[in-house]
C-alpha cells in the first residue's frame, strides 16, 4: 500500500512540474552551470604546436602509445587468441565470476558502440576532413592496448564476495596496486577521485548525451512541432525506465540483455552501412583516396595536421572509452581464473567500436558526398543522418 501511495505521489508531483511551461529549459538552466565547471576543469587546454589541446587527450594518447610499445604490440600479437576466448573456446564456467567473456565484452560495448560511432565520426569529419577517419583508426588501434591493461587489472584486483558477486574496476586496482608499492594512501585518494569522476561521466557522456542525441534524431524525423520536440523529459523518463528494468537485476541481467542486443544492434548498423556503400560502389575508391590523402596533407586538413589529430583523438577517446577505466568495471565480473584472458578479449572493444563501426560511418558519409569542404561545427548527427 505504501508503495502504491508513493508511486501516485511521484507521478502526480512530476506531472504538475511537467505541466509548467518550458520544463526542458529549466532543467538545462539548472544542470548546465554545474556541468560547465567540470568541463572547464577536465578539458582545460595546453598549447601544442600552435593548437590548444585538452591535457587529458594528450595523457590518453601517451599512455596508449606506451602500453602498445611496452607490451610489444599486444593488440596485434594476441588478436587471434582473443577471438578464440571471446567465442568460448576455453571454458571457465567453474571459475569465480558472474558472466562469460562474451557477455562481459558486450556489456562494455553497450556503453561505447553508439553515438560516438555515429555523431562522433561525423563531427571529426566535419572538422578535420576525410583524413580524420584514418587518425581515428590509429587511435582505436592504440586504444586496444589501453583496454588490455585496464581490463586485466580489473580482474586481477577484483573482490569476490561470499555470495559470488564481483566488485572490480579502477577503484579496486588503484587501491590494491599502489598498496603493493607502499603507496596505499595515494592509491585510495586516486580511487575516490576516479569513483567521483566516473559517476559524473555516467550522468553526462554516459546518459545525458546519449538520450539527448537519440531524442534529437526522433525529433528530426517527427518534426519540430511534434509532442516530443517540446516535451523531451517524457522521452527521458521512458528510456530511464527501460534501462532501469535491465540494470536492476545486476550484472547478470545486464550481460544477458547486452549479449543479445549489442550484436543485433551492431549487425543492423554495419549491414545498413554496407548496403549504402555497395549501392554507391563506384564512389568507394574516391572515398578511400580522400581518406588517405587527407590523413597526411596539411592542406586538405582543416586547421592543419595537428588540429585534425586533436579532433580525431578526442572523438576516438569518446567513442571507445579506452583508458577511461569504466569498461574494466564490467569486464571484472567475467568468469575466469586468469586475468589476462579478459584483457585479451577487451582488445576487441576498440577494434569493433572504432576500427570497424567508425569506418562504416565514415565511408557512408564519403560515398554519399557529404564530407564538407570547410569546417562545419555541430554537424555530427545531422551529417550522418543526411548521408
Amino acid at each position: 500500500m505504501k508503495i502504491k501511495t508513493l508511486l501516485v505521489m511521484f507521478f502526480t508531483t512530476f506531472a504538475t512540474i511537467a505541466s509548467a511551461e518550458g520544463i526542458d529549459q529549466k532543467i538545462n538552466e539548472t544542470v548546465g552551470p554545474v556541468l560547465n565547471v567540470f568541463t572547464n576543469l577536465i578539458f582545460s587546454t595546453v598549447p601544442f604546436f600552435g593548437n590548444d589541446v585538452p591535457w587529458v587527450v594528450i595523457w590518453l594518447v601517451v599512455a596508449a602509445s606506451f602500453f602498445t610499445i611496452y607490451f610489444k604490440f599486444i593488440n596485434l600479437r594476441s588478436f587471434r587468441h582473443g577471438f578464440a576466448l571471446m567465442r568460448g573456446k576455453y571454458n571457465y564456467t567453474d571459475a569465480p565470476g558472474e558472466v562469460t567473456h562474451f557477455q562481459a565484452l558486450t556489456t562494455a560495448l553497450s556503453g561505447t558502440v553508439g553515438l560516438g560511432n555515429i555523431a562522433g565520426v561525423a563531427t571529426a569529419v566535419s572538422l578535420g576532413g576525410a583524413g580524420a577517419t584514418f587518425w581515428m583508426v590509429v587511435c582505436g588501434f592504440l586504444g586496444m592496448s589501453s583496454k588490455f591493461v585496464e581490463c586485466t587489472l580489473g580482474v586481477k584486483y577484483r573482490d569476490i564476495l561470499p555470495n559470488g558477486h564481483v566488485h572490480g574496476g579502477p577503484m579496486r586496482y588503484l587501491t590494491k596496486g599502489f598498496a603493493e608499492k607502499g603507496m596505499g594512501g595515494f592509491g585510495k585518494v586516486l580511487a575516490v577521485v576516479f569513483a567521483i569522476m566516473c559517476i559524473g561521466g555516467s550522468f553526462g557522456g554516459g546518459n545525458m548525451f546519449q538520450v539527448n542525441q537519440a531524442l534529437a534524431q526522433i525529433v528530426s524525423v517527427s518534426g519540430d512541432d511534434s509532442f516530443l520536440a517540446n516535451n523531451g523529459w517524457v522521452f527521458g523518463v521512458v528510456v530511464a525506465a527501460l534501462v532501469g528494468i535491465t540494470i536492476i537485476g545486476g550484472i547478470k541481467s545486464i550481460g544477458k540483455v547486452t549479449s543479445k542486443l549489442v550484436p543485433f544492434m551492431g549487425i543492423i548498423y554495419v549491414v545498413a552501412g554496407l548496403i549504402v556503400i555497395l549501392m554507391n560502389a563506384s564512389h568507394v575508391p574516391a572515398a578511400f583516396g580522400a581518406i588517405i590523402d587527407g590523413a597526411f596533407s596539411t592542406q586538405s586538413a582543416f586547421g592543419g595536421l595537428v588540429g585534425v589529430l586533436i579532433v580525431c583523438f578526442q572523438r576516438a577517446a569518446f567513442s571507445n572509452e579506452a583508458g577511461i577505466g569504466s569498461a574494466s568495471i564490467a569486464h571484472s565480473a567475467v568468469k575466469t581464473d586468469h586475468p589476462v584472458t579478459e584483457g585479451l578479449v577487451a582488445l576487441y572493444e576498440p577494434f569493433i567500436d572504432t576500427v570497424v563501426v567508425c569506418n562504416i560511418t565514415a565511408l557512408v558519409i564519403g560515398v554519399a558526398g557529404m564530407i564538407p569542404e570547410a569546417p562545419l561545427p555541430g554537424q555530427g548527427l545531422a551529417l550522418t543522418t543526411a548521408a
